[in-house]
């Protein structure tokens, strides 16, 4: 089998043809002279051939020289633009995750809002729910519906808060005024989240509320919000959720509120990323859109 030339050595040989030093060259290169000079004679034993000659403290490309450089100076530009126009591109794409009942109700009806800020960035959604690391995974970002203290070592700033809600469809009330949760409560069946994320959703609201928990029903209890808030735009109940997940279903009269909001002790929604990807223009740009987003969310 053919040998082929190691890259590092063409790195070598082009950077000392176009400094006339092998001192520069690996000042260029942030190598030590004696791999520039390691590499250019590995180099001319592989070819056969000398490829420099001295001329007093330079070094110049003697005629064999010249022709090698005219043939691999264009071909090694042509790797170095294809390497950095990967990673611009990669650079452009990121992987940002959130809870599926956000992906659904919130990010997806806002995608064009963001194209058009940043149409050079591609958002890749994952879906994670419990407590991973970012780069084992693969996520660039997330927007966190949790505790900051789940996410320590990472950079994570507060977005807003969470509150909840008591909502149902509008064709169950059937038009009539019903002056207080509590009448609801006591017409309409409850619509219950049971992931260990979302259990306790009634209870806060309940007791912030001064109501009882209203008992489980057959066929009314589902693993995830967004399993359940299809079940209250179906009419088939009142459900408490977060008002974010369902703050474009009410603006649009899918879904009712009733009631007051109630905050959620436990949970905010929050920004993180790996430290490091602060430097990265494209994640700055989502963080700036979500700081906006979350700053307006009552506009």
């Amino acid at each position: 089998m053919k040998k082929h030339i190691p890259l590092k050595s063409i790195y070598a040989f082009v950077a000392v043809a176009e400094t006339g030093s092998m001192t520069e060259a690996a000042e260029v290169l942030s190598v030590s002279h004696s791999a520039i000079s390691q590499a250019i004679k590995s180099l001319e034993s592989q070819l056969g051939l000398p490829l420099f000659q001295r001329v007093g403290r330079r070094v110049e490309l003697n005629r064999n020289g010249r022709k090698y450089y005219r043939q691999v100076a264009p071909a090694l530009e042509q790797i170095v633009a294809a390497g950095e126009a990967l990673q611009q591109q990669h650079q452009h794409r990121l992987t940002l995750n959130m809870v599926n009942s956000l992906a659904l109700h919130w990010w997806i009806p806002r995608v064009p809002e963001f194209q058009a800020l940043a149409p050079h960035i591609d958002i890749r959604i994952s879906t994670l729910t419990h407590v991973f690391d970012l780069e084992r995974e693969g996520v660039d970002a997330a927007l966190i519906h949790g505790r900051p203290d789940d996410w320590k070592g990472y950079h994570c700033e507060k977005l807003g808060d969470d509150e909840l809600i008591l909502v149902c469809a509008p064709a169950l009330l059937n038009g009539q005024q019903f002056q207080a949760p509590e009448d609801i409560l006591s017409r309409f069946p409850p619509i219950f989240v049971t992931n260990p994320r979302r259990q306790h959703d009634w209870q806060i609201w309940c007791d912030a509320s001064q109501q009882a928990v209203p008992s489980r029903q057959r066929n009314l209890c589902f693993t995830t919000s967004a399993h359940a808030i299809q079940a209250a735009l179906r009419g088939l109940g009142v459900l408490v959720t977060h008002k974010l997940f369902v703050r474009d279903d009410i603006r649009q009269g899918l879904l009712q509120e009733i009631g007051l909001a109630v905050l959620n002790p436990s949970q905010a929604y929050h920004f993180v990323c790996p430290k490091e990807k602060l430097t990265q223009e494209s994640v700055l740009t989502l963080r700036s859109w979500l700081r906006c987003e979350f700053q307006h969310k009552n506009s």
